[in-house]
């Protein structure tokens, strides 16, 4: 089937050489500005899922999808509590669990650390601490040893190793004749953990749950219990759920409302990046829209000479956005390649670049994930096609619309 000829001479009008070396090179650039503009969207995009699958990640292997705790501080009866919690279809492991504030104390230096008492073998079930553990071992914690895990920053500011002595300082005074004096405990270091979060690594200390309440005078009273369930983005679903079948004076909060903060940012953030930078696709075409302009101006006898042949308005229209459109389509399919190409390689391409200006782009110290990640999505791939295309194709309207108004008496005049 023969092509309609608007579609061949638009073709033609974008292989063609131009007399004007100037309209190619605005071509050019406009081509480059849309390709660079989806390139940018993609990569950005990209990294913002891959915070919000790391920070989930993170977070999730430390923390519970659902937690319930006692109104007080303190949960009697938990094996009643989590029992109950079992009941529901899509509740999948639960494990109990102390948790109070503490210092630690080496030669001298103090930190502050959250501690937190577990059973290990039950914490297996609801988090992922086991594969954080660098040195020593989590099965190390056995009642009445009194061990500790702690995270890797934590242990590197007390400057302690597997096998070293800490004294732990609890905020629970003791009464004695001469007064109330703070309780201490010397615990032995079995095992450094490193999650990757700043938050925890340096201010997260486990021990056995036994020893916790030892430590803290629960008797066998708990702090709560920490449950994991099918599916993390059903805890809030969930948690609703729960509070109707769990009979105990308790709080019961889910995993997005202890972390939403985090979450929060990076939604609102990814949103914020995804319409600033929408907005170099946006110049991208406008750029376009001067390059048919000039285009139009170029070929004003070529328009001239096809109208009195009888071609009408519609059909020179039609070859504007033709090559409008080509120019578009190919700057989105260099874009579209460039940003999954580097998105699906920007754990190689960062580091290279640090290396090379001898810096580091997110520090330790500073951001909760250090390193650079990436989670490329084919959603968000086409969502940025779509818009780019469309945004192409109004961007040759007005063009189009300018050379189907030339006039063919007046453009033949001086040719």
């Amino acid at each position: 089937m023969a092509l309609p000829y608007e579609l061949l001479i638009g073709l033609r009008y974008t292989r063609a050489k131009r007399r004007n070396h100037f309209i190619s090179f605005i071509s050019l650039i406009s081509m480059l500005g849309i390709g660079l503009g989806v390139a940018a969207l993609i990569v950005v995009l990209s990294v913002m899922n891959g915070f919000q699958k790391e920070l989930r990640t993170r977070i999730l292997g430390v923390a519970s999808h659902i937690q319930i705790t006692g109104v007080d501080g303190s949960l009697p009866d938990w094996p009643r509590v989590a029992a109950q919690a079992a009941k529901h279809p899509e509740v999948r492991a639960s494990a109990p669990f102390v948790q109070s504030q503490a210092m630690f104390s080496v030669e001298g230096g103090v930190r502050g650390a959250l501690v937190r008492g577990i059973e290990p073998d039950l914490e297996d079930k609801v988090a992922d601490f086991r594969k954080t553990v660098r040195n020593g071992s989590l099965d190390a914690l056995k009642a009445g040893e009194f061990g500790v895990v702690l995270g890797a920053d934590l242990a590197q500011a007390l400057k302690v190793f597997v096998g070293d002595k800490v004294t732990l300082i609890a905020p629970q005074g003791t009464v004695t004749p001469a007064g109330v004096v703070p309780r201490l405990k010397s615990f032995r270091v079995v095992g450094i953990f490193e999650v990757g979060m700043y938050e925890y690594d340096s201010g997260l200390a486990l021990i056995h749950l036994a020893d916790a309440q030892k430590l803290y005078q629960m008797g066998e009273l708990v702090s709560g219990v920490r449950l994991k369930v099918d599916d993390l983005f059903e805890a809030p679903r969930i948690t609703r759920e729960l509070a109707r079948m769990i009979d105990a004076d308790a709080y019961l909060s889910d995993w997005t409302k202890s972390h939403a903060n985090f979450f929060r940012a990076v939604a609102i953030e990814k949103k914020m990046m995804f319409i600033i930078l929408s907005l170099i696709v946006a110049v991208a075409a406008f750029n376009l829209v001067s390059t048919l302009v000039m285009a139009v101006t170029d070929k004003q006898a070529d328009i001239a000479i096809l109208r009195t042949l009888g071609a009408s308005p519609g059909s020179i229209m039609t070859v504007f956005v033709v090559q409008g459109a080509l120019v578009g389509f190919i700057g989105l399919g260099l874009g579209i390649a460039g940003g999954v190409a580097l998105a699906l390689n920007i754990d190689v391409v960062v580091p290279f670049i640090e290396r090379v200006l001898g810096i580091h782009f997110l520090s330790k110290e500073v951001y909760y994930i250090s390193e650079l990640p990436s989670d490329l999505q084919w959603g968000d791939v086409w969502g940025v096609t779509l818009i780019a295309f469309v945004l192409s194709l109004l961007a040759t309207l007005y063009p189009s619309w300018r050379a189907a108004r030339v006039n063919p008496a007046e453009a033949l005049r001086y040719e």
